[in-house]
Formats: structure tokens, sequence, C-alpha cells
């Protein structure tokens, strides 16, 4: 058998790792187009336009990636990802009406569909982490039969 020697620093392509962190929130929304009547929202939307809104316990996961510290062993500090998932995710969405509470979801914004909340979790982290990481993918899901994920574009 013949031994092989690890890869020099520097040669080679470059090794990153991806974290995933999962974190969970309660929150209750509705789908509508204020610009559309009633008759419109449902039948675009289904039930998920009745006026009194429904809820849902989302499973929310984040991927990070970058190299590995020499030092640490570790992507990103775990201290910090849970800081920053904390107050992105928890304090923003958890029992929350992401109609009423979620500026971005108020009437005349974003519908709260299942793509829209990842892709909000997805830009608020990736700007609250800032350049030093990459967040790589969200997966927000309602229950265990629906989910959407929102990654990075590898092209």
């Amino acid at each position: 058998m013949s031994e092989r020697s690890p890869v020099a620093p520097g040669a080679g392509p470059a090794i990153i790792a991806t974290l995933t962190r999962r974190t969970s929130f309660a929150a209750a929304h509705r789908y509508r187009r204020p610009e559309w009547d009633d008759a419109r929202n449902a039948e675009v939307f289904g039930l998920c336009a009745r006026p009194h809104y429904h809820g849902h316990t989302y499973v929310c996961d984040v991927s990070i990636s970058g190299p590995i510290d020499p030092m640490t062993g570790m992507v990103i500090d775990l201290g910090l990802l849970d800081r920053v998932l904390a107050r992105e995710v928890g304090e923003a969405f958890d029992h929350r009406n992401l109609n009423l509470d979620v500026p971005e979801f108020a009437d005349g914004g974003r519908v709260p569909t299942t793509e829209n909340v990842a892709q909000l979790i997805f830009q608020r982290m990736q700007s609250a982490l800032g350049p030093a990481v990459r967040v790589t993918c969200v997966r927000v899901a309602e229950d265990d039969r629906l989910w959407a994920e929102v990654r990075v574009d590898a092209r």
C-alpha cells in the first residue's frame, strides 16, 4: 500500500464545509393580494386565503458554508450563529402573525408563502452574519409534507 500525503495548503481545490443549524417557530399567516377581490384570492390561494389566518409550527434549517478554521475546527462560532438565529428568526417570526407583524409581508408586500419566508430568512441571516461566512441554503418546512429551500445559485 502506498501512503498518500495530504494536499498542501494552497494546492488543489479549496475545501469548504457546510454546517446546518435547525430552529423552529410558530406563526400564523394568510395568502392574499390586496389588489384582488376575495373571489380571486380564493381562486388562486384556496384555503390559505381565508380571512382569519391559519398557523404552522415551522422548522427552519440554515446552512452556512466556509473554510474550517484550523484553530477551532469550525466554520462559524456556534454561539454567534445561535444568537443571530434567535434574533433574525426567533424574535422576528416566533408567535407572530406574519401578515401583521412582519413588515415585508404587510398588505401590498410579499405574500407569506413558504418560499417567501425562506427567502426573507436567507436575506436576514446573510445580512446579519456579514461576508465572513456564506449562507448557502435556508429550508423552511410548514409541516412534514411541505417545505421550500432557498439556495445560493452555484453558477
